[in-house]
């Protein structure tokens, strides 16, 4: 087996950092009791090690195929497509009025992770569906929720994000194309839309018979910019009288990308109403799309940091396997001239425990992260203000780990890891998109001290050093000196112009998330000893815990620190490259 889900390990954090349990003390998540968590975390581990992950080498191989506007996918994809929708995997968060089970976020990430891990490039089109359903809770009419979301909460129907388009890349406020509204006739109310968008993810494929695209467009004289973008829900197929999607609405995919990898995802270019009227809805108000969008975002963003778990988790199992089995060389220093496998030298050890500390670590940012948005669901303002803040955390620092994982493993396979054969070669493929889309990490950065550092007069963030420097108490000095790193660094982008704070803002970013992730994984080290010392749980997985945590704490904690004269350093140094 290629994968196997890491359940006790996935168990622990969400009892020790996204406190599942006191999520379901309230009525609304009473569900989540803990037998039901524990069913659904190792149902999907088993689900995705037996029907997504035979499928990753398949995909990677033999991609999905573009054919007169028509996407084929891989043999395989859309049988298993089906047992997802099937098993019900796609509603595990969904709201229960549509057809949804009503359950935590945190445990839809869960499911994603899980997803991901075993085939990252096929589990893009969990992704995005869930963004759109939330964005049509939040400002769809009654009438779009009860026509739309029965099918996108089961996953009958996908959804997509339409943003990009060729000549605006991340300025989203260029983008040109235009939706203007029928004023008369059968599709008066409606909104006819021509553009073209790019890197579109499942776009067009052959898995469901109707997607549901959610695109930014522009209204005549709207002003240029944000300000005057809308967000339109324009489906591939429109709907006949029995609410079947049999009519023709102008959608069309002109092309897929060949990519560095997650092959197994068709990234299409799409074009509205260019032979055929296309026709959309609009969602919200005129001119609130971006609005609308970010509700989308901002739930893409966290699927996407999960996915540096993902390809972390995957790469690390790969690397460890491999180096169990490797036999090279004898141990440095021992009489003993027999070769040994190469987990067993210095340097090899060094980097497997890296690989799995900061995939622990992704982990947990993540699922605290996600834990925040439900805990906000609950009337937790405070939680709810935090997620703010950590998203871009974890969306950029996880993807970064996710990379590094992947290289990694490649470098614990040496040369075979150049070798496509093996696989490790499509971790690292796979996961050099997630630092790029859903907003770089470098718009990240910029969010982090451009918008997210002023909230609550900095108070926010100041909160979260806080937590981190009580979490590390006597306990763990290296945590307390990187606490203390970011609140000074925090103190100087306070008053810092703005062209300072954003030539420092990707150091300080993966400061204030290493901390973070110090100050949960201690949290982990403190719960694996107190279990162990009562003699509760697997032993083998605690002591392993409080090894990975310790490493991290002590290994990669105080790299951290060393960040800060670059955080510091303002604009000017960095001239401009002639």
């Amino acid at each position: 087996m290629t994968y196997t889900a890491p359940t006790t390990e996935q168990l622990f954090v969400l009892q020790h950092i996204a406190r599942i349990d006191a999520m379901a003390e309230h009525e609304r998540f009473a569900a989540a009791t803990p037998d039901m968590v524990e069913a659904i975390v190792t149902g999907i581990g088993d689900f995705a090690a037996e029907v997504y992950a035979p499928l990753n080498r398949v995909g990677d191989t033999n991609n999905p195929k573009w054919d007169d506007g028509k996407v084929i996918m891989p043999p395989g994809f859309k049988e298993a497509y089906r047992q997802f929708v099937e098993a019900g995997w796609g509603s595990i968060d969904g709201p229960g009025a549509y057809g949804g089970q009503d359950l935590p976020f945190t445990l839809a990430t869960v499911v994603i992770e899980a997803l991901g891990s075993a085939n990252m490039g096929f589990s893009l089109c969990n992704i995005l569906t869930p963004g759109a359903i939330h964005a049509l809770m939040a400002y769809g009419t009654e009438q779009q929720r009860a026509t739309w979301l029965p099918k996108l909460t089961t996953g009958e129907w996908n959804g997509t994000m339409n943003l990009t388009e060729p000549a605006a890349g991340s300025d989203v406020g260029a983008l040109r194309s235009t939706a203007e509204k029928v004023t008369e006739g059968e599709h008066a109310g409606l909104y006819r839309i021509k553009g073209q968008k790019i890197f579109i993810t499942f776009g067009e494929h052959d898995l469901t018979d109707n997607i549901v695209h959610l695109v930014l467009a522009r209204t005549p004289g709207a002003p240029e910019g944000t300000r005057g973008i809308s967000l339109f829900l324009v489906p591939k197929y429109r709907l006949d009288a029995d609410g079947r999607p049999t009519i023709s609405n102008g959608v069309r995919c002109a092309s897929i990308e060949h990519k560095l990898g997650i092959h197994g995802s068709p990234t299409a270019v799409m074009i509205y109403g260019e032979e055929e009227e296309c026709l959309g809805e609009i969602v919200g108000e005129e001119m609130g799309g971006m609005r609308a969008m970010f509700v989308m975002m901002n739930n893409a963003r966290l699927m996407i940091g999960c996915q540096g778990i993902q390809i972390g988790e995957r790469a690390t199992q790969q690397a460890q396997r491999f180096a169990a089995e490797r036999l090279q060389s004898a141990l440095a220093g021992s009489p003993d001239r027999t070769p040994v496998t190469i987990d067993k030298h210095p340097d090899v050890r060094r980097m497997l425990w890296r690989m799995r500390a900061q995939t622990e670590a992704a982990r947990a940012l993540v699922y605290y992260a996600a834990a925040q948005v439900d805990f906000g669901k609950l009337g937790d303002e405070a939680a709810a203000m935090r997620a703010e803040i950590l998203t871009p955390l974890a969306k950029a620092h996880a993807t970064d780990i996710g990379c590094e994982v992947a290289s990694l493993g490649i470098q614990v396979h040496g040369g075979m890891g150049f070798i496509e054969e093996t696989g490790a070669a499509q971790h690292y493929r796979d996961a050099r998109i997630a630092p790029i889309y859903e907003g770089t990490n470098g718009i990240q950065a910029a969010d982090l001290v451009g918008r997210k550092l002023g909230m609550a007069g900095g108070d926010l963030i100041r909160g979260l050093i806080d937590d981190i420097a009580y979490g590390a108490g006597d306990d763990f000095p290296e945590l307390s000196q990187l606490a203390e790193a970011c609140r000074a660094v925090t103190d100087w982008m306070a008053k810092a112009p703005l062209p300072d704070r954003l030539a420092g803002s990707y150091p300080y970013l993966t400061m204030l998330a290493t901390a973070t992730c110090g100050w949960l994984m201690a949290l982990q080290h403190r719960g694996a000893k107190a279990a162990l010392e009562e003699g509760a749980g697997d032993t083998a997985f605690l002591e392993a815990k409080i090894a990975s945590t310790r490493f991290y704490l002590q290994q990669i904690v105080p790299a951290a620190a060393g960040l800060a004269p670059a955080a510091l350093a303002g604009n000017a140094a960095l001239p401009e490259i002639a």
